[in-house]
């Protein structure tokens, strides 16, 4: 049989309804019982951003925001966007927007836990789905099954399709072969997670804050030239959304699959990756890594992917599939779905230039993703082989493994990739968000106990057996240096 075939078999499994409500419903359920901290607590969220240093152990605040951005932010931001309006029509932008509105109380959960139950493995913090499961459910096969699911995510399936994306639109706008092309990523990949847990911070640090505001910049002048198109733009989306345009109504379903599945795949709220990154972060209480991941998922979604779709939408640079292999709507006859019309949107601005800066961006998009995607397999072969002599020996093959990979989705077909992500984050995404639904008592407690702390006046400690909590034993150690640290400042 095909492999093509068993993958969409696969996928239409793996991204039934049920998964897509779902991860609407936990959304909304952990925005409504954290009183809407997307609202309430912004200013909370960047205040911690930006504060706090890193340590022996643990990376800054900033620099977890920056690891876990820079898996957020990747193709699904260009190519994703393109895929989702393509295939779902404007509509699927705003269910975008909403999974991203409410996967913020998703991430905050999932991302607090990380650093609830965080570990300290050769000197580094560690921490994420397996952790948690395994310490706050203690149900060590699900914990496994989870952490054997991210290595093959993260390793193997979903590589490619950051590397085919670099591969497909640097081959278009510079003429290099996929072969040439996937050799030098390799090979500034390898120099990179070869440097570990620092190195990898430090790089993200530097890139995804230079890239996002360059990208979205471009696209407010693009917007900003057809400013009065925009009111009409942000209607289409609305009303294509509930099917109200007459041109959509008939694949609302489409637009909310697409819009949640491309939304889920940017952004990663409830898929379990972020929290990996976030159990990297030194902080005195997990609340605050938690809100800065939060903040994180607004950065992808809300502003990144919008700038493309708005891009698109406002400019016309956009076909419209429907299910009988035609089009409901077809701007620019013989474009496929994808980047090109990014590209196209850009051209409007400068002719010729729209290739080279999707490529461009693409390809630091993509470039930090798979940083991330190293880290986050790191940690979940950490996990499987903790205590054991030789886990560095696995750490290599892990490289290794996630290199091979790169170098194989730059030369395969987009569809195949894209088919094989989709397996990897809808796997974890299940497993994920079971346990944080299980979870959730301990990761609503964590904000709680935060609020209170800010109430009264204090830079907020976190001290498990307050909560009740058990098997958070990092925390101890943790604990009595910021307590120490807070008798200073008062003395």
């Amino acid at each position: 049989m095909d492999l093509q075939v068993i993958v969409d078999f696969l996928n239409g499994i793996i991204w039934s309804d049920f998964l897509v409500y779902l991860l609407l419903g936990t959304g909304i359920f952990f925005t409504v019982i954290l009183k809407f901290p997307q609202v309430r607590l912004i200013k909370d969220m960047v205040s911690q951003m930006i504060s706090g240093d890193s340590s022996d152990s643990g990376v800054s605040s900033f620099q977890g925001f920056a690891m876990a951005l820079g898996g957020r932010v990747g193709t699904g931001n260009i190519a994703g966007v393109a895929t989702a309006i393509g295939v779902g029509g404007p509509g699927a932008v705003f269910w975008m927007w909403a999974i991203a509105f409410l996967g913020a109380g998703s991430a905050y959960i999932e991302s607090a836990l990380a650093q609830v139950y965080k570990e300290e493995m050769d000197g580094e913090y560690r921490g994420g789905p397996s952790y948690y499961i395994e310490k706050g459910l203690g149900i060590k096969w699900f914990a496994v099954l989870f952490a054997i699911s991210a290595v093959l995510g993260v390793g193997i399936f979903l590589p490619g399709v950051q590397a085919n994306s670099i591969a497909s639109s640097v081959g278009s706008a510079f003429g290099l072969s996929p072969y040439l092309t996937g050799a030098i990523v390799v090979g500034l990949l390898a120099t990179v997670v070869f440097g570990g847990t620092k190195r990898i911070g430090k790089v993200a640090e530097i890139i995804v804050p230079i890239m996002a505001i360059i990208y979205i910049i471009v696209a407010l002048v693009i917007i900003g030239v057809n400013i009065t198109a925009l009111p009409d733009a942000f209607m289409l989306i609305i009303r294509s959304a509930f099917g109200a345009d007459a041109a959509f109504g008939a694949i609302i379903g489409t637009a909310i699959s697409w819009g949640v599945k491309r939304g889920i795949y940017s952004n990663e709220a409830g898929q379990g990756t972020g929290p990996m990154a976030a159990a990297a972060a030194e902080v005195s209480h997990p609340a605050k890594q938690g809100l800065v991941q939060a903040f994180s998922v607004y950065v992808d979604t809300l502003f990144v992917c919008s700038a493309t779709a708005f891009m698109i939408i406002i400019t016309g640079m956009y076909n419209v599939a429907d299910d009988a292999g035609g089009f409901l709507v077809e701007n620019i006859p013989g474009v496929e779905i994808g980047p090109n019309y990014t590209q196209m949107a850009v051209d409007t601005l400068i002719p010729g230039f729209g290739q080279a800066f999707v490529a461009i961006a693409l390809f630091f998009f993509a470039f930090t993703t798979l940083l991330a995607y190293y880290y986050y397999a790191e940690t979940n072969v950490a996990y499987l082989f903790k205590g054991s002599k030789n886990h560095k020996t696995y750490f290599f093959f892990t490289k290794i493994a996630l290199l091979a990979m790169t170098f194989y989705g730059s030369i395969r077909t987009a569809n195949l990739a894209w088919g094989l992500g989709d397996i990897g984050v809808g796997l974890m995404a299940w497993l994920n968000i079971i346990a944080i639904l299980m979870l959730s008592k301990v990761g609503i407690a964590t904000l709680r106990d935060y609020e209170k702390q800010k109430a009264e006046g204090k830079d907020p400690i976190f001290v498990p057996e307050d909560l009740g909590i058990k098997n958070a034993d990092v925390w101890k150690k943790i604990s009595v240096k910021y307590k120490k640290k807070a008798s200073e400042k008062v003395s």
